[in-house]
């Protein structure tokens, strides 16, 4: 019950960071009956290809194999070699077949889940030995959802397969009357004709296993609303550490402000509630605006001004224009030249 309520919270989609997550401990999309209908088609491809070749040299390899004289009957050891030997034989000439075979059975996987290497798996997992986990998995909805779907996949292809031949019995009863190479070639062709549609059940199993794959894995990867916060705040951080880190940062920004304060003309104050100090030189356009503070720091911008003695001029309007109108590091606008002009006359 628990797990259920679980799964009925997780209504969120997988995140970025949860696929990522996911392929790192090798957690894919995979689809058995992709891996299934591919290994048969180049197995029937490679047939077709290497069939007539494969069969002579395994001919050839029998006859051998079956051939003998009274000197060889006699001595075991030259049976046994011409046995090694055929099965040798035997397994070199298959060995492009079964090759092939491997090679697509291993290309096929990628096709969905793509190619996904991960140290995780080769790690020992001892909760897989443990006999109630087994039993739990045995039992669980995962379990009885694919032995369905076997049970289905099976009951398909054998459907497909005896409808194929059922459909085909009078042809099969009249091969009894037909020549022996006659017979021969029209069960090959009854063989070919069941085999289609053996293989049209096995595509239709993979049109329809491929999306649900895809859609069960990002299914089984949904995450809850406080995942979701959880992990957004690791990516982003807490508002407690974000709050922080922007106190930290006025902070910096203060101090190298004060620093500046020496290279002021004047501070213009209102004349405690705010405290600006700007520069002016004649490589300048305009005056530009160095510190700027209210309260308290406008207390600290006046008292630093006076430790190196600048110049302070009380204009409240002007200064609550500055402190309102201007940041840090920009030039005085037009509309105050005259009264910027003005200030910097009356400290000279």
């Amino acid at each position: 019950m628990a797990e259920d309520s679980d799964k009925e919270d997780r209504t969120e989609s997988p995140s970025a960071r949860k696929l990522e997550q996911a392929r790192e401990d090798g957690n894919v999309p995979r689809s058995r009956e992709l891996n299934t209908f591919a290994v048969t088609m180049a197995g029937l491809a490679l047939l077709i290809a290497t069939g007539g070749q494969l069969f002579a040299a395994m001919k050839e390899s029998m006859i051998a194999w079956f051939t003998f004289n009274q000197e060889s009957l006699r001595d075991p050891l030259v049976i046994m070699e011409r046995l090694r030997q055929s099965v040798q034989d035997t397994l070199l000439q298959m060995a492009p077949l079964l090759g092939g075979l491997l090679l697509v059975a291993a290309l096929t996987p990628l096709l969905i889940g793509g190619w996904n290497f991960t140290s995780k798996g080769f790690m020992p997992n001892f909760g897989k030995l443990n006999p109630l986990s087994g039993i739990k998995r045995l039992f669980s909805v995962n379990a009885a959802t694919e032995g369905l779907k076997a049970v289905l996949k099976s009951a398909l292809i054998g459907g497909v397969a005896t409808w194929a031949i059922w459909n085909e019995r009078d042809e099969l009863m009249g091969l009894i009357s037909m020549p022996l190479d006659g017979a021969l070639l029209k069960l090959v062709a009854l063989m070919e004709h069941t085999f289609l549609m053996v293989v049209g059940a096995m595509l239709l199993l993979v049109v329809l296993d491929v999306p649900f794959q895809l859609w069960q894995y990002h299914k089984n990867l949904r995450m809850t609303k406080d995942e979701v916060k959880q992990e957004y705040k690791q990516q982003e951080g807490s508002p407690e550490v974000k709050g922080r880190i922007r106190q930290l940062q006025r902070e910096a920004a203060r101090k190298r402000m004060m620093q500046e304060i020496p290279n002021a003309n004047v501070i213009v104050t209102n004349p405690t509630h705010y405290a600006v100090a700007f520069k002016y030189d004649e490589e300048m356009a305009a005056p530009v605006l160095i510190a700027k503070g209210s309260l308290k720091l406008a207390e600290r911008i006046i008292n630093a001004g006076q430790e190196h003695r600048i110049a302070i001029l009380r204009a409240p309007s002007f200064a609550r224009a500055l402190y309102f109108n201007v940041e840090l590091g920009e030039q005085i606008p037009s509309q105050l030249y005259t009264a910027a002009a003005q200030v910097l006359a009356y400290i000279h």
